[in-house]
C-alpha cells in the first residue's frame, strides 16, 4: 500500500495550513507527556531520599523504641537505612524486567499510563508511613518507586525514538536524559528546609512523586501510541497512519511510511524476542556486545558517587555548611544543561563522537580530582580544584553518555529485538546501580584518595570500545543500522552459520 493518496488528501485539505501549525506542536507535547510521568521520576525520586536521611532514621529509631522498649544500635539503623537505599535499584532491577513484555503486550504509550499505578502506591504507603508508625512502608515504598523508574526508563526512550522522525530521533529519544536531569534539580530544590526537606514535612516530599504521575495521567492519553508498533506488532496500516498525521503534521510522508512497510515486510512471520534468544543469536553479538558495554558502563563510571563526594568537596572548599544544599543543587543544574545541549546537537554531532568525548574527559577529570583529593589538606587552593573537577565530571557525563546510551537500544535492534534489549539494559543499569552503591564505601575506605581508580579503568576501556567497534547511527533508517551490524556480525563468519532459521535465510538472500 502507498502511502501518495494519504498524502494528497492531507495537501488538498482546506485547513491544511492551521492544521500544519497545530500538529506541528503535537510530537513537543508528546515528548512532554511521556517525560513528566517517566524518566522524570527516576531523577526526582534518587534525589528526595537525600533530604529527609536522617529525619528517617531518627524515625527507625524511636518506633523501634516505641515496639520494643529499647533502642537500635548505630550500625542497625545504618542496616536498616541501606534497606530503605537498596530497595529503589531493586524494584528499577524488577521494572526492567517487567518492562518488556508490557510494551509488547499492552504497546508503549498504555505501559507508560499503567506504570504509574507503581508511583501512586509508593505515594501512598511513604505518605501514611509516619502516621502508621511503620518504617517497612517507607521501605516498600521504595521498592515500587523503583519499579515504576525501571519501566519508564526502558519504555519512553523506545516509545519516543519509535514516534520521531529519522531526522530528530536522536533528538527526541535524548529527552529521556533531559528529564532525568530536571527530576534530580527539581528533587533537589523540593527538598531543601525551606520548602519539603524539613523534620515534619518529610512524608509529604517523599509522597511529591505522585504529582509528575497524576500530570501523565491526565495528559498522555491524549496522544498516539507509537506508529511502529501500531504498524509493525499490531498490524494496523490505519491507526499507524493517523498516529504519523498527527506527530509529523505535513505533507511528506510517504517515504516514512514506505520505509516502516519495507521494516513490516522485513519482520513478517516474527515474533518478539526473549532477552535470553538474543544471547542465542551469533547476528546481534555486535548490538548486544555494544549496549551491554555502554549499559554497564553508564553506572560503573562513577558519575553518581561524585555526588557522595560533593558535600565534602564543598565544606573543605569553606562553603558554610547551611549554603551546602543550595551548591549541590549546582551539581544537578550541571547535568540538565549539559543533556538539553547534547539534546540540541546530537543530530549534527552524532552518536559516536558525544559518547567517545564524554568518557574521554572523565577519564581525565578522574585523574586530575583523585591528585586534588590526595592535596586537599596542604595545598589550600586544592578544595577549589575539587569542586572544579566535580562540575567538570558531571558535565562531561551529561553532554554524552547519560542520553546518547538511552537511546542506541532503539537504533541498533529491530522491532523484534527491541523490548528484550531494553529488559538487558536495564537489568544492567539497575544491578550496577546497586553493585556501585554497595561497594563504594568500600572502595573509599580501601583505596582512599585514589577511590576512583576503578572508575577510570572503566572509562578508558568504554572509550577503547566505541572508538574501535561502534558505528554511528546518526541520521540512518533502522534498516541501514541493521545491514551495517549484519555486515559486521558477518566479518568472520559464514551466512549460513549465523542464520539457522528459514526466515532469516530468506531475509539474507533477499
Amino acid at each position: 500500500m502507498s502511502a501518495e493518496p494519504f498524502c494528497s488528501v492531507q495537501e488538498s485539505h482546506p485547513f491544511s495550513v492551521h492544521l500544519l501549525q497545530l500538529q506541528s506542536r503535537i510530537l513537543i507535547l508528546t515528548v512532554c507527556a511521556a517525560g513528566i510521568g517517566g524518566t522524570f521520576q527516576y531523577g526526582y525520586n534518587i534525589s528526595i531520599i537525600n533530604a529527609p536521611t536522617s529525619y528517617i532514621q531518627v524515625f527507625m529509631n524511636k518506633t523501634w523504641q516505641e515496639r520494643t522498649g529499647v533502642p537500635l544500635e548505630d550500625n542497625m539503623i545504618l542496616l536498616l537505612w541501606s534497606f530503605t537505599v537498596s530497595a529503589y535499584p531493586l524494584g528499577g532491577l524488577a521494572g526492567a524486567v517487567v518492562a518488556g513484555p508490557m510494551a509488547i503486550m499492552l504497546g508503549r504509550k498504555m505501559s507508560l499510563l499503567v506504570n504509574n499505578v507503581f508511583v501512586i502506591i509508593a505515594a501512598v504507603l511513604s505518605g501514611f508511613s509516619q502516621m502508621a508508625k511503620s518504617f517497612e512502608m517507607i521501605m516498600l515504598s521504595r521498592f515500587f518507586t523503583g519499579v515504576n523508574a525501571g519501566v519508564s526508563m526502558n519504555i519512553q526512550p523506545m516509545y519516543l525514538a519509535e514516534s520521531a522522525p529519522k531526522k530528530l530521533r536522536g533528538a527526541v529519544a535524548l529527552t529521556s536524559a533531559s528529564f532525568t536531569a530536571l527530576g534530580l534539580v527539581l528533587g533537589q530544590v523540593v527538598g531543601l528546609r525551606e520548602l519539603l526537606g524539613g523534620e515534619e514535612s518529610w512524608p509529604f516530599l517523599l509522597a511529591s512523586n505522585a504529582v509528575p504521575g497524576l500530570i501523565q495521567l491526565m495528559a498522555l492519553p491524549w496522544f498516539p501510541e507509537s506508529p511502529r508498533y501500531l504498524l509493525i506488532d499490531r498490524g494496523d496500516r490505519e491507526s499507524c497512519i493517523s498516529a504519523l498525521q498527527k506527530l509529523r503534521g505535513n505533507s511528506d510522508l510517504g517515504a516514512e511510511l514506505e520505509e516502516m512497510l519495507a521494516e513490516q515486510a522485513a519482520a513478517k512471520g516474527q515474533r518478539a524476542k526473549k532477552p535470553w534468544e538474543l544471547f542465542q543469536n551469533p547476528a546481534v553479538r555486535w548490538q548486544l556486545m555494544s549496549i551491554i558495554v555502554l549499559s554497564s558502563a553508564m553506572q560503573l563510571c562513577g558519575n553518581d558517587s561524585m555526588y557522595f563526594y560533593a558535600a565534602y568537596v564543598f565544606q573543605e572548599a569553606g562553603i558554610p555548611q547551611d549554603k551546602i544544599p543550595y551548591v549541590v543543587i549546582g551539581t544537578g543544574s550541571c547535568e540538565l544543561i549539559t543533556s538539553v545541549t547534547c539534546n540540541l546537537i546530537i543530530d549534527y554531532a552524532g552518536r559516536r563522537p558525544l559518547l567517545l568525548g564524554g568518557y574521554i574527559f572523565m577519564a581525565g577529570w578522574a585523574v586530575v580530582f583523585m591528585v586534588a583529593l590526595s592535596q586537599q589538606t596542604r595545598i589550600s587552593w586544592m578544595p577549589y580544584l575539587s569542586m572544579a573537577c566535580i562540575f567538570a565530571y558531571i558535565l562531561s557525563f551529561g553532554i554524552g553518555p547519560a542520553g546518547v546510551t538511552g537511546v542506541l537500544p532503539t537504533e541498533v535492534f529491530d522491532q523484534m529485538s527491541r523490548p528484550a534489549a531494553y529488559m538487558i539494559c536495564g537489568s544492567l543499569l539497575w544491578f550496577n546501580l546497586f553493585l556501585v552503591g554497595t561497594a563504594f564505601p568500600f572502595i573509599v575506605k580501601t583505596l582512599a584518595h585514589f577511590c576512583y581508580v576503578p572508575f577510570l579503568v572503566v572509562c578508558v576501556c568504554t572509550a577503547l570500545y566505541i572508538g574501535l567497534f561502534l558505528p554511528e547511527t546518526k541520521g540512518k533508517s533502522f534498516l541501514e543500522i541493521s545491514e551495517e551490524f549484519r555486515k559486521r556480525n558477518f566479518k568472520a563468519q559464514s551466512h549460513a552459520a549465523l542464520y539457522k532459521g528459514p526466515e532469516e535465510i530468506k531475509s539474507t538472500v533477499l
